[in-house]
C-alpha cells in the first residue's frame, strides 16, 4: 500500500511520544542539577595526574619525562623538569615535574597523553562542571589542581584502575626478584673470592716456611765405628 512505511513511522513516533509520559524506561528527562544520571565507566573529559599515598606532591607518579607534552596534538600540556630529585612515596629518589600545567580550554580530550605515558601517571577524569568566569587563568590547571589519588581513580574507573594496579604490582615484583637475584649472585661471588683468597694465602704461607736442615751426614757419622787411639794397648 502506498505510504505504508510513512504510516508505520508515524505510529512508532506516536507510541514513543505517549510512552515517554507513562513508561519509566522512556522517562529520559533528568532534572539536572538536582538529579544526575550515572556516568558510564568509559566516560572521559580532561586529564588528571595520579598519585599514590597520602601526600600528593610526594606520591605523583609523573617523573617529568615530557612524552605527553611532545605527543599532545593541540600542545596544551606544559612541563618543567626539576633540577633535583626528591624521594617518592616509597622513598626512591625521582625527578619530578616542577611545573605541570594543562590548558583545558585547548584540550580536545583525545586521551593520547594517557596512551603514551609509560608510568600510568596521567588518566582521564569524568568531571565536566568546570565553567568559570576567568577565561584565561581559570582554565589553566596546575599540578596541584590536576592531582587525584589512586583511590579516586578506582572510584571513577574501577576496572581500568584494577588492571593498572595489577600490572604495576607485577612489574614491581619482577624488579624486586631481579634485584634479589643480583644481590645473591654478588654475595656468592664475594664468598667465592674470599675462599680463593684464603686458599692462596695458605699456599703462600706454606711456600715461605724455612726448609728443614739435612741430617744425612750426621747419621752417617754416627754409624761409623770410632778408631782406637794409638797409645792404647790392643786387646
Amino acid at each position: 500500500m502506498l505510504g505504508e512505511g510513512i504510516l508505520k513511522g508515524l505510529v512508532e513516533t506516536a507510541r514513543n511520544f505517549a510512552g515517554s509520559y507513562v513508561s519509566k524506561e522512556r522517562l529520559t528527562t533528568v532534572e539536572y542539577p538536582e538529579e544526575r544520571s550515572p556516568l558510564p565507566e568509559a566516560a572521559r573529559n580532561f586529564p588528571f595526574l595520579v598519585y599514590d599515598g597520602d601526600d600528593w606532591e610526594k606520591g605523583l607518579r609523573c617523573v617529568a619525562c615530557q612524552i605527553c607534552e611532545k605527543e599532545c596534538p593541540p600542545k596544551c600540556i606544559y612541563i618543567e623538569k626539576s633540577k633535583d630529585k626528591k624521594p617518592d612515596y616509597v622513598g626512591k629518589l625521582q625527578i619530578y615535574p616542577a611545573k605541570f600545567d594543562i590548558d583545558i580550554s585547548v584540550c580536545m580530550s583525545c586521551q593520547i597523553c594517557v596512551e603514551v605515558c609509560p608510568f600510568e601517571a596521567i588518566k582521564m577524569d569524568t568531571e565536566f562542571e568546570l565553567a568559570t568566569d576567568d577565561r584565561f587563568r581559570g582554565l589553566l590547571l596546575d599540578r596541584h589542581q590536576l592531582a587525584r589519588s589512586n583511590e579516586y581513580y578506582h572510584e571513577i574507573h574501577p576496572t581500568e584502575a584494577a588492571e593498572v594496579d595489577a600490572r604495576l604490582a607485577d612489574e614491581k615484583a619482577k624488579v624486586e626478584a631481579k634485584a634479589k637475584a643480583a644481590a645473591e649472585a654478588a654475595a656468592a661471588k664475594a664468598a667465592a673470592g674470599t675462599s680463593a683468597t684464603t686458599a692462596a694465602d695458605a699456599a703462600k704461607a706454606g711456600s715461605s716456611a724455612p726448609a728443614p736442615k739435612p741430617v744425612a751426614a750426621e747419621t752417617k757419622a754416627s754409624a761409623t765405628p770410632a778408631k782406637p787411639n794409638e797409645g792404647e794397648p790392643k786387646a
